[in-house]
């Protein structure tokens, strides 16, 4: 036994068969959760990692439980080789020390600290940036600080890769990105990430979040119009020629130049422009830049405020708009991490406008074959079952927060097989904050305590006014 290694639990053991499963017994003074990593053996050359996936008490018996074996701790116990375990028999038990922790993350170059262990308060908890390239499932209900935490994932890809991101940000929860907070935990990496390119798209402030008409595909225009290519015929055929006859006017003007054309169609989709009041919205471009052009130059991020829209179409065309274009730039195989806030917003199988179906449509797509292009989701929702299960199975890391809803955490299950059920369900009791990571970006399932933002909340919840007697 090493210096480090705590003392094994007197008369706990745990036993394998074959090497990548193990059950244990414990004793009154064992401290094993679901989720506690521990390391089996008493010689550093024949000692293996295993994580405790359920424990089971009894009033008079001695705990016990399960989990699964994750690798032979090699080169004197920094590094854990993950192909190499091998059957044991009444080894003795010991909690995981936090250089054994460490040693799960020997061979990533880089690291994203984001808080500690649940289980362990001592102990750094970190993701591996390099798993951001597969899709991200994350979710929590309304107070689990769910935002909170994402954004403090963000600011540490931010910090340490040059992956560009952009934001769809329904409550303007991201937009104070580049502000730093009152007392930043780490004001060295908050001058660093001040150094970064973070762009705020807002409608009605700062720089204007725009997109052009006449950009977007033809499928995207109809959708706007909510035009049926058949049933709708001669006005989609009017609109087929649209760039060529009043395309190149200012939007107050696009009706009056129909009109002017003097054709039933023009006239036709004339009145559906005036009805929808299409030309009212505050979302064309006309001169400005447009949303694709700058996320084009890939900053580092870019944060989009679809809340301030007077109409609620207006941030569904700029969501359309720029998939659309990441999609059709595919092949330049550019990466960016395409995160959406409130999720169910744009992913819902429930909402059937043309506009809905046509960005719920685009966002399947690149959920099921943009991965290999470097588009990368990052979806947040409070509801699972409020996304489109063709997304969502295609996800395969998993951030969940404090969820009580069984539904959800059954379907949770379903989807993200790899996760233990007993890890699963403690999130219905976790307090705020606490969250489980699973998946590609993490060594194994890691329960854990998120640290602090270095920038602003944008969102953060308003305070009951009391008053002073």
């Amino acid at each position: 036994m090493t210096q480090e290694d705590p003392a094994p639990v007197d008369g706990a053991a745990a036993v394998s068969i074959d090497g990548r499963q193990f059950r244990f017994v414990g004793t009154a003074n064992a401290v094993f959760e679901p989720g506690s990593l521990v390391v089996f053996g008493g010689t550093s050359d024949a000692r293996q990692l295993g994580q405790v996936e359920s424990v089971s008490f009894s009033v008079d018996g001695a705990p016990h439980g399960d989990g699964r074996v994750i690798g032979t701790l090699a080169d004197g116990g920094t590094r854990v080789d993950h192909r190499r375990t091998s059957p044991f028999a009444a080894a003795s038990v010991r909690a995981a020390d936090a250089a054994t922790i460490e040693a799960m993350y020997t061979g990533t170059d880089v690291t994203l600290p984001i808080g500690t262990f649940l289980a362990a308060h001592h102990v750094a908890a970190r993701l591996m940036p390099n798993r951001f390239n597969r899709h991200t499932f994350w979710c929590g209900q309304s107070g689990s600080g769910k935002t909170y935490a994402l954004g403090v994932v963000l600011e540490q890809l931010l910090l340490h890769t040059s992956l560009p991101m952009v934001i769809f940000d329904p409550n303007a929860d991201f937009v104070r990105l580049r502000e730093p907070a009152a007392a930043p935990a780490d004001a060295v990496s908050h001058g660093t990430l001040a150094e970064r390119d973070i762009r705020i798209l807002r409608p009605s402030s700062g720089t204007p979040l725009r997109v052009r008409f006449t950009d977007l595909a033809m499928p995207a225009k109809a959708a706007v119009l909510r035009l049926h290519p058949l049933d709708d015929r001669a006005e989609h055929n009017e609109l087929m020629h649209f760039e060529e006859t009043v395309g190149v006017l200012p939007p107050h003007k696009v009706v009056a130049g129909l009109v002017q054309r003097g054709t039933p169609a023009a006239m036709e989709l004339a009145a559906r422009i005036e009805n929808l009041r299409v030309t009212d919205w505050s979302v064309w471009a006309a001169g400005l830049e447009t949303v694709t052009d700058i996320v084009d130059t890939r900053p580092d991020a870019t944060v989009l405020d679809l809340g301030g829209f007077a109409y609620p179409d207006e941030s569904l065309v700029v969501a359309l708009a720029l998939l659309d274009d990441l999609w059709a730039k595919r092949e330049q195989r550019r990466p960016i991490l395409i995160v959406i806030d409130e999720a169910h917003n744009l992913c819902s199988p429930e909402q059937n406008s043309p506009l809905h179906v046509a960005v719920r449509e685009r966002i399947i797509q690149i959920a099921a074959e943009g991965r290999k292009f470097g588009l990368w989701l990052l979806l947040s929702t409070q509801r699972p079952s409020r996304i489109h299960p063709s997304i969502m199975s295609q996800c395969d890391n998993l951030a969940l927060m404090k969820m009580t809803s069984p539904v959800d955490l059954d379907e949770l299950g379903t989807i993200f097989g790899f996760v233990p059920q007993a890890m699963l369900a403690r999130a219905a009791r976790f307090t705020q904050g606490e969250a489980l990571f699973a998946g590609g970006f993490v060594p194994a399932p890691t329960m854990v305590k998120i640290g602090e933002r270095l920038t602003r909340e944008g969102g953060a919840d308003v305070s009951v006014p009391l008053r002073r007697l």
